[in-house]
């Protein structure tokens, strides 16, 4: 395309405002892309996430003002199919899992990973989960809230 004396190139992605548009308008790159900021600033603050003077509610807010927003960055403009959706919980289900540690059972005295129930118990108890953000994000942005 050509505008005045300049030549716009057809490409099939480019980044904008720190998006990935593509010209399928997909946002599995864009999901794809977050998740890997995500991983990348979850490995950055992760030893405080298992620091055991810190209490578990400071780092639920590390979690909630450091790594999350780096992940839901735009989503707001996001259409999640399940897949998308899973992959976003896996993710939290790791920083959960890092955050509230093992679980000691009261039987056997046996240290184990919590289930993802127990995890979904003790942090929607608390807060709400990276999906419930997401959902409150796009009805704000659809009926104006930011704008």
């Amino acid at each position: 395309m050509r505008i005045d004396n300049s030549t716009l190139e057809r490409v099939e992605e480019f980044k904008y405002l720190g998006t990935t548009l593509t010209n399928q308008n997909s946002t599995a790159e864009e999901i794809k892309s977050r998740l890997r900021s995500g991983n990348a600033c979850y490995h950055s603050v992760q030893n405080l996430l298992c620091f055991r003077l810190l209490s578990k509610n400071l780092k639920i807010k590390i979690y909630r003002t450091i790594i999350l927003p780096v992940v839901l960055y735009g989503c707001e403009t996001w259409s999640l199919t399940l897949h998308e959706e899973r992959k976003l919980r896996v993710f939290e289900t790791m920083v959960l899992r890092r955050i509230f540690g093992p679980r000691r059972e009261e039987v056997t005295g046996e240290w184990r990973r919590m289930h993802n129930e127990e995890l979904n118990d003790l942090y929607t108890f608390t807060q709400y989960c990276a999906g419930d953000k997401i959902e409150k994000n796009e009805m704000g942005w659809a009926c104006g809230a930011y704008g």
